[in-house]
């Protein structure tokens, strides 16, 4: 595994859902089990938390994760600076929180990323690429917009939405560092297996970028 600024490379990211995952107990659970599968990346997402509650969760993932992946926490910078790292959304002011090693934002085109890269983020994920279970009035972008935004900026950059196992090697065959899932690991009988599966098939290509 090789890294970009602390990325993981190739990058299996998790993207949280405790409502998908049933409760908070069952998503520790479950990113645990992830973990344990191939997951190196979590990302907190849990926006409907305050800074308190987010705060005790972003604990107990890091006490699940054990340094074994990278925690991520989405919008909110007060508790990303006890994290990894801050995800930020596409329309986000740029910040880093003091101690903070990663900074990353969605994005929905390449001249988004390219804005991101200019303002300072280390990485960009971008969707959807599918049609996405958790977004499913969004249209999804296709492989275009993987392919245009990687030659766009030299940040890594992780595709997310829809992506399931069988559609891993297409993401990266367009130029892609990784993934970012949600439903494809928490809505399955074994988050565990379903990481697996999905690292198993990030691995069967070369890393050429």
């Amino acid at each position: 595994m090789t890294s970009n600024a602390g990325l993981p490379r190739p990058c299996l990211m998790l993207v949280t859902d405790r409502t998908l995952a049933g409760s908070n107990s069952a998503l520790v659970e479950a990113v645990a089990a992830a973990v344990a599968g191939g997951v190196n990346a979590v990302q907190l997402r849990e926006k409907d938390l305050d800074t308190r509650a987010l705060r005790k969760l972003a604990g107990r993932l890091r006490e699940a994760i054990q340094g074994r992946a990278l925690l991520l926490v989405n919008g909110n910078t007060a508790v990303a600076a006890d994290a990894d790292g801050l995800h930020q959304p596409e329309d986000a002011n740029y910040a880093r929180p003091d101690g903070v090693r990663l900074v990353g934002r969605s994005v929905h085109s390449a001249a988004l990323a390219v804005r991101a890269e200019r303002e300072g983020v280390d990485y960009v994920i971008a969707g959807s690429i599918y049609q996405s279970a958790t977004h499913p009035d969004r249209a999804p972008s296709d492989l275009m917009l993987i392919a245009d935004t990687v030659n766009a900026v030299s940040v890594p950059v992780i595709g997310i939405g829809g992506i399931t196992a069988d559609r891993v090697q297409q993401v990266m065959a367009a130029g892609a560092s990784g993934i970012a899932v949600v439903s494809a690991i928490l809505a399955a009988d074994s988050p565990e297996e379903a990481a697996r599966e999905l690292w198993d098939a990030l691995n069967a290509l070369p890393l050429e970028h």
